[in-house]
């Protein structure tokens, strides 16, 4: 393998079609796409300050790598990468890959990040200013991501995600085959619309969370200021703790310890289909406040 050290870069396409590399401590500045359609290239202390180095490329490593806020829209179109104890500065990082790794990288402003990949690998991330983070994207592991930024996951398909933390209004909206481990998520109308949504050993605060779900579990799970949850939902739920307020699950069977409102519209619900176990219900209401 030829390798390339204290290298600097400006030109388009400086190191174009290469193969076979393993560059280190070398700098792109502001020519775009340096190392576009390339194969087989490691890289190791490295800079990036322009757009697009790493486009239709594959079997990449990139380790101790930064990219720049210039860096933008970074890695698109390519296979089997491998990401480690990198920060990403830039905007719009990853679209259509397949075949991503991330270990150990920071992404400062992950704006339109992580779009339509498959095949991906997450193991201590951290995404801030990050919405829509990996939106239509199959085949998720994770493990300890660190997670600020709203509409996460959307669309998306085929996730395990364990040891998490997410800040995130209108999570795993419209996803399908999602589980979710020993995690903290905070945010807003979370689930809806999704699919075979299941969530074991977490703690959740969510308004309207968790409605419009076609099969919902949830086990050992603790709802936290979380209220009008189930909205039309099939549900079957074992929590810990206090549920602010259930409204109009379609289908369930929930074990709570305590609830201080249950919500049950006759002309609205199927009271056949609708099980609550619970020996601590504080109200129960025909209808909504705002109908009342």
């Amino acid at each position: 393998m030829k390798e390339i050290k204290n290298g600097r870069y400006k030109k388009e396409r400086a190191l174009f079609a290469s193969e076979g590399l393993h560059i280190e401590d070398t700098v792109f500045e502001d020519g775009e796409s340096p190392l576009k359609e390339s194969r087989n290239v490691s890289l190791k202390h490295c800079l990036f300050k322009w757009k697009y180095p790493l486009w239709y490329c594959d079997d990449i490593k990139v380790e101790r790598c930064t990219l720049f806020e210039t860096a933008r829209a970074g890695i698109w179109y390519s296979n089997n990468i491998e990401f480690t104890d990198t920060i990403i500065e830039a905007p719009k990082a990853f679209r259509r890959c397949d075949g991503l790794a991330l270990s150990n990288v920071v992404f400062h402003n992950a704006q339109e990040t992580l779009w339509n990949c498959s095949n991906i690998k997450m193991n201590n991330v951290t995404a801030t200013n990050a919405p829509y983070f990996a939106m239509n994207c199959t085949g998720i592991e994770v493990e300890e991501l660190s997670l600020d930024g709203n509409y996460s996951f959307d669309g998306a398909k085929n996730v395990l995600m364990k040891n998490s933390r997410l800040i995130t209004k209108d999570a795993f909206w419209n996803s399908e085959n999602v589980t979710v481990y020993d995690s903290f998520i905070s945010g807003e109308y979370l689930g809806w619309n999704s699919k075979n949504l299941t969530f074991v050993n977490c703690t959740i605060e969510s308004l309207q969370g968790m409605c419009f779900i076609d099969s919902l579990k949830m086990i050992n799970c603790r709802l936290i200021n979380t209220t009008l949850a189930f909205e039309h939902s099939d549900v079957e739920a074992e929590l810990v703790g206090c549920v602010d307020s259930i409204f109009n699950p379609k289908n369930c069977t929930v074990k709570a310890e305590h609830i201080n409102e249950l919500i049950i519209e006759k002309d609205k619900t199927d009271k056949e289909k609708i099980h609550i176990i619970c020996d601590a219900i504080d109200k129960v209401s025909e209808k909504p406040e705002w109908l009342l």
